[in-house]
């Protein structure tokens, strides 16, 4: 299988790259706007560096794409830059997709939920809180409109965290910021009370979901999580655990209005359309984690 990862130097795109590099032709795009070069260590494939806002799509010769490439910083607030990146390069790569059979298997975000009730289902009305969650919702449009033609599958990942996601910094997840708090001896500081529910996803259910997304039984949009929330409270206490520490927690007030107080993933179409069904529980998902030395 020849495959093209986009985003390929970054968190999730990195993963997904490195574990194809075992047995397939691989290519990764990637401008390293946000990637990191360390992800890629030791990957065999070829790389690409450029933009896939004006990239020439047809010089490609691949079988799948695996597209992760993306502003995600949320504290983007040109909308333009936000829909020409995310929205338009999207429907361009599609496009060509669809008129040269190739597989599509693309990132969108647990974000197009906003703080709508949980658990949230892929049917429901979409509440985006800031312009990236808004991105996401008109990619998931553009997608639907290639359903009848290829094969495209739409991933709303929840909140993904493992290996090769620390060049993320404030934005890589709070389980690896708590866990570098603590392993420095500083409490581990999160927001109010704690109670803050969010449906935490090792990175490897995610590599399951997109490979098993291959053999899908047609196109759709999907959630991938692990059906469950967990609180920051319980975070705290896996850490301990795991770090073998007996840190206290400090609360402090939430500065963001745009901040999700309960994610959690109903996995319904994630099951009928590719039989996706997780295999770490958060806890495991830590200490298989820890022990990478990545955390």
């Amino acid at each position: 299988m020849k495959a093209l990862v986009t985003g390929g130097a970054g968190f999730i795109g990195s993963n997904i790259a490195m574990e194809l590099d075992k047995e397939h032709e691989v290519t990764v795009l990637d401008n390293f706007s946000n990637g990191s070069e360390k992800n890629l260590e030791g990957f065999t494939g070829k790389i690409i560096k450029d933009s896939i806002v004006d990239f020439d799509w047809q010089k490609l010769d691949v079988d799948v794409v695996f597209h992760e490439a993306a502003i995600s910083d949320t504290r983007v607030m040109d909308e333009d830059l936000m829909m020409q990146t995310n929205v338009e390069a999207f429907r361009k790569m599609l496009e060509w997709a669809s008129q040269n059979n190739v597989k599509v298997i693309y990132a969108s975000s647990a974000a197009v939920y906003g703080n709508s009730p949980a658990p949230h289902r892929v049917s429901q009305p979409l509440t985006p809180l800031n312009i990236y969650g808004k991105s996401k919702v008109e990619m998931d449009k553009v997608a639907t409109e290639y359903f009848d033609k290829m094969h495209v599958i739409g991933l709303r990942y929840f909140n993904v965290f493992g290996p090769r996601e620390a060049h993320k910094d404030k934005f890589a997840s709070m389980i690896y910021q708590l866990a570098q708090q603590m392993k420095a001896g500083k409490k581990p500081k999160i927001f109010t009370d704690g109670k803050q529910k969010r449906d935490h996803i090792y990175v490897k259910d995610v590599l399951q979901a997109n490979f098993k997304a291959l053999n899908a039984k047609k196109s759709g949009i999907a959630n991938v999580g692990i059906g469950k929330p967990t609180t920051y409270n319980e975070i705290v206490r896996i850490l301990n655990n795991v770090l073998d520490t007996n840190l206290e927690t400090e609360y402090f007030d939430c500065p963001y209005n745009f901040f999700q107080k309960h994610t959690e993933a109903d996995l319904t179409e994630a099951k009928e359309l590719f039989d996706y069904e997780p295999e770490w529980s958060v806890e495991n998902g830590v200490k298989d984690y820890y022990k990478s030395e990545w955390l």
